[in-house]
């Protein structure tokens, strides 16, 4: 009996075991069937991607030159130190920050912050960790393979600003994508990933897309250790496309040294061709090195550098004619006369207005700098008569003020291709503000903003452009420094994963000028008043060219109350011109910060910008090293 139930329980036992065995054989083939099929690509895909790499071949930006070739911006070949993120995702990465530091003269929270970046991004990752490495990196890195796996070497282009300080603001400079740019779905649209180069500011990040290259790449393989075994296949780059701006680098070295040897050193001064809106020169002062920002930001020297850049007090890192707003000064009377003509407050025929050596509303009498009778309007243009424009405003009301400074453009951006341009304040923008503290819009606001000051604030670009179209008789062009993109032909074969196709010429594509509707005898009488202010024994007279007529306009623009005007409270200096005053080849735009009259300080600066454009021309020979002497 005993034996019969031991061979009973046996039985189950054997059953019990086979249904266990089946159903772990039945998990098992589940999971297997979930790897090899339901997961196989992903597994695959993986495994490949374990001694399969692909390194980015950095594509070189395509050359920045002036309008007659000269080279402004190039990118040169240099070698960096590159760190990947695969073997960091096995050690603590804070063991290698002082190792980094001190091995490759890094600045410490440099290394840091390019620690926890990698660590944020995709497992096969790669970022750069020093630009610019000379021999003892690179040694370096070789001679601690073993020990940092993680670091390599590769060549890569490098932007190179050959003239330093100069154009500076015009050209920006490149630098990494930042992480709240990786955020942007702008950014995120066109495929940015973390370590990409960019332009920052200038024509660099205005034509970002066009300077910028398509990246190639290397497929290798790879160790465990993730070091390059042999190479399987290149897909070449495809470089970015050169450049030709408006530039005559002549002319912007000729503006850039009047502003070097003014009394303050800040201020800016641009050049442009009334005709067609093309920018010769753009200066602003202080300026600042871009090569900083490529080639020194990991260094301690090279961020304190940038550093002090950010916190200097004379602000070198704006760009004065496009993000300045001063005071017009004088500068306003140009397009204010034309806008009283056009409006109908004077005539051609009777534009005498009294000077009165200056005007009284309510108990405030408000001074002119002389005593000019009853002017016509082009003798009040030449002599600066602030009594005339004081009623001029009375006579056109604020409403007509506003009027033009809606025809001139003063209440937008002039369009101009590079970033950050700023909107002038004009009585328009501040007519809100104005009502609300106020309760009303006062005529002594009215016969302030007839000489450009209270609520006048402008760029040296919006008058440039201005007093430009008045020069052109109404022909208002969007001034810009894109002259061409050179084509770039294809790379690889056509339907194949190799292929970039052709890139095409680009120019500028804002041809048309908006046009200002005036009568040829309104458009000669504010002229001959320009022309005096030069030739007819006006503000400017000291700067008079003999055989090239200049037609201009000083302005003295007041930044603080009268016995509190010195030091960086001092006046600023204005000058506006075109030239020849009545065939205009060149307009010249100078600001010079607090340094006294137009007349005296911005006037000269222009001077030496139209001397030098004309020997540019042809029109009178360089001199040479026997006239320097003598």
């Amino acid at each position: 009996m005993k034996i019969g139930d031991q061979v009973q329980n046996l039985g189950l036992r054997v059953i019990a075991i086979q249904v266990i065995a089946f159903i772990l054989l039945g998990l098992l083939g589940a999971r297997l069937y979930y790897l090899q099929i339901v997961k196989g690509d992903y597994y695959s895909e993986r495994a490949e991607s374990q001694r399969v790499r692909f390194i980015p071949i950095p594509a070189p930006r395509g050359a920045i030159l002036d309008r007659n070739g000269k080279l402004l911006v190039d990118s040169r070949p240099t070698y960096n130190v590159v760190l990947s993120n695969e073997p960091l995702k096995k050690i603590n990465v804070n063991d290698r920050i002082e190792e980094y530091s001190r091995g490759l003269d890094l600045d410490h929270q440099f290394v840091i912050e390019r620690l926890n970046l990698i660590r944020q991004q995709n497992e096969f990752e790669a970022l750069v960790l020093k630009e610019n490495a000379d021999m003892k990196d690179i040694a370096w890195v070789e001679s601690h393979s073993l020990e940092f796996p993680e670091l390599r070497v590769e060549l890569q282009p490098q932007r190179f600003y050959p003239h330093g300080t100069t154009l500076a603001h015009v050209l920006g400079y490149v630098g990494e994508i930042s992480p709240a740019q990786l955020k942007d779905p702008d950014y995120q649209e066109k495929g940015f990933r973390p370590g990409d180069i960019i332009g920052k500011g200038g024509l660099e990040q205005y034509y970002d897309e066009y300077l910028r290259g398509r990246p190639g790449y290397r497929k290798v393989l790879v160790d465990s250790k993730g070091r390059v075994q042999s190479e399987l296949e290149v897909v070449r780059p495809q470089s970015g496309q050169d450049m030709v701006t408006t530039i005559d680098l002549d002319i912007q070295l000729r503006a850039e040294k009047q502003l070097a040897e003014s009394v303050t050193k800040r201020g800016t001064i641009t050049a442009m061709d009334p005709n067609n809106g093309e920018l010769l020169a753009m200066a602003s002062a202080p300026s600042f090195d871009p090569n900083v920002f490529v080639q020194a930001s990991s260094r301690p020297e090279g961020r304190k550098q940038i550093a002090a850049y950010w916190q200097d007090e004379k602000r070198p890192l704006i760009n004065r004619a496009i993000q300045g707003r001063y005071p017009p000064g004088s500068t306003w009377k140009i397009p204010e006369s034309l806008a009283g003509l056009q409006q109908g407050a004077i005539t051609v025929e009777r534009s005498n207005l009294v000077c009165g050596g200056g005007i009284k509303i309510g108990n405030k009498f408000t001074r002119c700098m002389g005593s000019h009778g009853s002017p016509p309007l082009s003798y009040a243009i030449t002599k600066s008569c602030d009594g005339y424009y004081y009623r001029l405003a009375l006579k056109m009301g604020i409403e007509g003020v506003i009027k033009m400074v809606e025809d001139f453009g003063y209440d937008k951006r002039s369009g101009i291709d590079v970033p950050n341009e700023k909107v002038p304040t004009t009585p328009k923008s501040m007519m809100a503000y104005v009502l609300k503290k106020e309760g009303k819009w006062s005529d002594i606001r009215t016969v302030y903003s007839g000489i450009g000051q209270d609520t006048v604030d402008v760029t040296p670009i919006s008058m440039l452009r201005a007093v430009a179209a008045v020069g052109m008789r109404g022909k208002m062009y969007v001034p810009h420094f894109l002259r061409e993109f050179k084509p770039i032909a294809a790379i690889g074969t056509e339907g194949e994963h190799d292929y970039f196709p052709a890139r095409p010429s680009l120019s500028f594509q804002h041809p048309e000028p908006k046009i200002l509707e005036a009568t040829p005898e309104q458009w000669d009488v504010v002229i001959k008043g320009m022309w005096g202010v030069v030739q007819g024994g006006g503000t400017a007279g000291s700067i008079r060219i003999p055989d090239f007529d200049i037609a201009g306009k000083t302005g003295t623009a007041q930044v603080a109350e009268l016995g509190k005007d010195v030091g960086d409270k001092k006046d600023h200096a204005w000058f506006v011109s075109f030239a020849p005053a009545y065939k205009p080849e060149i307009a010249v735009v100078a600001l010079i910060e607090n340094v006294g009259f137009g007349g005296s300080h911005a006037a000269p600066a222009v001077k030496g910008v139209y001397e030098s454009y004309r020997v540019a021309r042809g029109y009178v020979p360089a001199p040479t090293a026997d006239d320097k002497a003598e």
